[in-house]
């Protein structure tokens, strides 16, 4: 019976957006099967990055990308943007996170870079760390909220 209420009371707490402990690992882990899913088939991978109940969701964290130019080709809660070139667009604060990411995926292969954002679970603004990496001719993130 205790084996059973433990897994429920892990189950609810996972399922409803609560982040345990590894959001770090989670988010770079997000990645890094993003990237995996691009080299088989861009297209079909972006379209997955843009699905708020697939594969590269886990709650807060989610994958989303740019082009090289600071495009938004993958953001799964705001559609909006997509096809948008948000590169001279601040955070919160005025940083310019968006250059930081594209600029580090061509010059290394990879950056993390913290900033301000919306928190697609709880609608807050929080400081955020993504990790980003060059696949093909995108830059794929995902991030953790602090």
């Amino acid at each position: 019976m205790l084996r059973k209420q433990l897994i429920a009371a892990l189950a609810l707490v996972t399922f409803s957006g609560a982040v345990l402990a590894g959001e770090k690992e989670d988010a770079m882990k997000c990645v890094a099967d993003a990237v995996a899913a691009v080299n088989k088939d861009k297209t079909a991978a972006v379209a997955e990055m843009n699905n708020p109940k697939g594969r590269f969701v886990k709650g807060e964290i989610y994958v989303f990308a740019y082009d090289l130019s600071g495009t938004i080709l993958a953001q799964p809660f705001n559609p909006k943007l997509l096809g948008k070139n948000m590169l001279d667009v601040p955070d919160a604060t005025g940083k310019m996170y968006r250059k930081e990411m594209i600029d580090g995926v061509k010059a290394n292969g990879s950056v993390t870079v913290e900033y301000r954002y919306k928190n697609p679970v709880d609608g807050k603004m929080e400081d955020k760390v993504s990790f980003c990496t060059k696949a093909a001719d995108l830059a794929i993130c995902a991030g953790y909220y602090k």
